[in-house]
């Protein structure tokens, strides 16, 4: 493997989580792996064919951030020094493996190609097309080649049962974008640079830099906001980081947003406090807004919501008023039984006072690479409710089945079983709730195969698995974060190492595998050679910078922008802030914002029959849990680096002193929390940051399974909180699983059992 040269700085953005933050890497010495980190690193066995090699030196790397980043201006949080952590990780794979009765065995990248298209084949022609799946993790949109190229492999399937992150995410912002704006990534963003009331629902963007809303470092952003008279204002049912930035935290009972934003509507209405401005000449169904919210005055919603009504008053009144206001909810909104409804009324409250697509409000980014205005193949504009699952009968949404589905459809007999499953980038063990249902259900599967450079809670399943090179062994240009960031910028990472001979790219894995399905012998050579010679990522990039709305189209004199021309920017490229586009930029048929989409308006009788009935009792448990997000942590395919899991334990359950009490639990006790569908073992951590009645566990633990092989992991297992989240508990509109208040009950447990250690699975000569 090349490194980069030493004395030479190598500038990128961080692809580990949505802030993009720019990094400057450069070499600091030669150490052996006996001495790195403190703690002397195992040799691999050698008969372990899952083992990196490369063991005998490496470059340990410098990596701060860019202050000359125009976006970042130097920021970056503890996950980017841990780049190099992934990419030198002894547990990392870094070529085929195959899984045997007797353990893993290497295979070369052809032989283990070709047995992936041979079962899938078979399967197809056996079972049916529906009869193989898909599931794409949430690193895909932190790899532009694999977000290129993996739409392409899927259709080379022509299955429907398609899932990925997004319903276990963010799907409630893509319906409500596409049934009011015309396009699933027509998504306004917070202008946080310049507003002056920033309202915030179940969103921690001071831990995350702005899920669905790209900022780095959005500490100091918010500061800004009160520096210059602003109000920062959060709804959260913990007292989070980000409430330390506030200047006010309400609480409020899970999973009852919902009758907030209605209760804020109905006084904007009730108080003649809408001002849509420009945005009345292409904006319909005002009064069908009005009329619906005359059912929801702060009275009646606030026993329900844990909120004085004194308070959703006075708080619709202030933002309403202000000079500049935006209210954005993020996954503490999404992922609870009403997200869509959630979703389309923020929306609808930023119309409604006018804040939407002007300073200060909700605005639309112009990214140099516009996936709104690509082509279909590349970025569809969505889809709702075409077909449903086989079992359940959820939605599609944009071509996809909801993720709650999809042990359901492995485990159910009948035509349309899944008999094959072929993961990318994804470990839903982990990230889907009733993840231990899932895991019985892939130990079942006829034949799976994962790209992934781990044997995780998932893979482990697999029985060829496919590694792709590391973030730092490919370019990145981050075509989805430059779509969701708080002010137009554009920057090209280049990779810091050249891959060895051995290493596919995600890419070439999967249009690979891609040209295998479609054709067969030489006619899928040739294709395969010609994309990647004439239509790789770098060609498909540079035509989106050059056709979209800054480039310089085939001219060579123009000014505009081409790859060329972005590579040279090292630091980057400032376009501007955001800018009013509407009604120009909308993708509805009659260039009109739909706000009140009938499929929407009907979901609030569900809303009404759910949260209004006073006589409803909790069915499995007297506390409601929700999650969290923590800043050294991404999901679970950040455990596996030490520097990430120094300090005190990570996965604990925060519960507020009085339920405690009630409990007679104390400080690090391990407790049990349990559920419909299971329980998990976690220690307790009493903390006033939470509600009464609300407790709370991280998400992405749980490194306990039997088979992986990845120690750090393990060494921190924690638990699951998916392993008691339900998967029948869902947004019935669009089938996103309702993580945010599931009841459980806890007690404490006399379990003391030794972390469980993993079996080690290796090859036998």
């Amino acid at each position: 493997m090349r490194t980069a040269n030493n004395s030479s700085p190598h500038y990128r953005a961080c692809n580990l989580c949505e802030a993009v933050c720019g990094i400057v890497i450069s070499s600091s010495r030669q150490e052996q792996l006996a001495g790195v980190g403190g703690r002397r690193q195992e040799q691999a066995k050698p008969h372990d064919a899952t083992r990196n090699p490369e063991l005998e030196t490496r470059n340990l790397l410098d990596i701060r951030g860019d202050k000359d980043d125009p976006f970042s201006r130097g920021y970056i949080c503890p996950k980017a020094v841990a780049l190099q952590d992934l990419h030198y990780d002894k547990d990392r794979l870094k070529y085929p493996v195959r899984r045997t009765p007797h353990g893993w065995e290497r295979l070369g990248w052809k032989e283990a190609f070709d047995e992936v298209a041979f079962h899938l084949k078979r399967i197809h022609a056996v079972h049916g097309r529906n009869s193989i799946a898909t599931y794409l993790g949430n690193p895909t949109v932190h790899n532009y080649g694999a977000l290129l190229f993996a739409p392409g492999f899927i259709r080379s399937l022509h299955t429907r049962n398609r899932f990925s992150a997004t319903s276990v995410d963010q799907l409630a912002h893509h319906l409500a974008a596409y049934l009011m704006f015309g396009h699933q990534l027509h998504l306004p963003v917070p202008d946080l640079d310049r507003t002056n009331f920033f309202l915030i629902l179940g969103a921690n963007p001071a831990v995350s830099n702005g899920s669905m809303m790209t900022a780095p470092g959005v500490g100091r952003r918010l500061q800004e906001i009160r520096q210059r008279g602003g109000k920062v204002i959060l709804i959260d049912p913990r007292f989070t980081e980000t409430a330390r930035l506030a200047d006010r935290h309400l609480f409020i009972k899970p999973g009852t947003d919902v009758l907030l934003l209605l209760a804020l509507l109905h006084v904007v209405f009730g108080e003649g406090l809408t001002r849509l401005g420009p945005l009345a000449a292409f904006t319909k169904g005002v009064d069908v807004i009005g009329k619906l919210v005359a059912e929801f005055p702060p009275d009646k919603v606030a026993s329900i919501t844990g909120i004085d009504s004194d308070q959703i008053r006075l708080l619709a009144r202030e933002f309403a008023s202000a000079e500049s206001a935006v209210c954005y909810g993020r996954i503490g909104v999404s992922t609870q039984e009403f997200g869509g409804v959630c979703q389309w009324l923020i929306n609808v409250l930023n119309i409604v006072t006018g804040n939407l697509d002007r300073p200060g409000g909700a605005m639309f980014t112009l990214p140099a690479f516009d996936p709104v205005t690509a082509s279909q193949s590349l970025s569809p504009r969505g889809s709702y409710a075409r077909w449903h699952s086989r079992v359940r009968k959820l939605p599609e949404f944009s071509g996809e089945l909801p993720v709650v589905t999809l042990a359901e459809e492995v485990l159910t007999e009948g035509a349309g079983q899944i008999k094959a499953l072929v993961t990318s980038a994804g470990n839903p063990v982990l990230s889907t709730p009733n993840g231990r249902q899932l895991d019985r259900a892939l130990a079942g599967l006829e034949f799976m195969a994962s790209i992934d450079p781990y044997i995780n809670e998932t893979t482990r399943h697999a029985h060829i698995i496919l590694p792709p090179s590391s973030s730092l062994e490919h370019e990145h240009y981050d075509v989805a974060f430059h779509l969701l960031a708080v002010r137009n910028t554009t920057k090209f990472s280049p990779a810091l190492f050249q891959p060895d001979g051995e290493t596919r790219h995600d890419w070439e894995i999967l249009l690979e595998l891609q040209t295998r399905m479609e054709h067969d012998g030489i006619f899928g050579r040739v294709k395969r050679e010609f994309i990647k010679r004439f239509f790789g990522p770098e060609r498909i990039l540079d035509l989106g910078l050059r056709f979209g709305p800054y480039g310089a189209r085939l001219n060579p004199f123009s000014k505009g922008l081409t790859l060329r021309k972005l590579k040279r920017a090292v630091h980057g490229i400032d376009l501007g802030p955001l800018a009013s586009c509407l009604p120009g930029r909308l993708r509805t048929s009659d260039k009109r914002i739909e706000l009140a989409p009938e499929v929407l308006v009907q979901d609030v009788e569900r809303v009404k029959a759910k949260l209004l009935d006073k006589a409803s009792v909790p069915p499995n448990g007297d506390l409601l849990l929700i999650g969290r997000r923590q800043l050294r942590s991404n999901n679970s395919w950040m455990h596996n680096s030490q520097r990430l899991l120094r300090g005190k334990p990570q996965c604990t359950i925060l519960m507020h002193a009085t339920d405690a009490a009630q409990r007679h639990l104390r400080p690090g006790q391990k407790v049990s929390v349990r559920s419909r569908v299971g329980s998990v073992v976690v220690p307790i951590e009493i903390s006033e940051e939470m509600m009464p009645g609300v407790v709370s566990i991280p998400h992405g633990w749980g490194h306990d399974r039997l088979g992986i092989q990845i120690d750090v992991a393990q060494q921190h297992a924690g638990g699951s909180i998916n392993d008691v989240t339900d998967d029948l508990t869902i947004d019935a509109l669009c089938g996103t699983a309702a993580f945010s208040g599931t009841w459980v009950a806890i007690e404490a447990t006399n379990w003391s059992s030794a972390r469980l250690t993993a079996t080690r699975i290796t090859r036998v000569e």
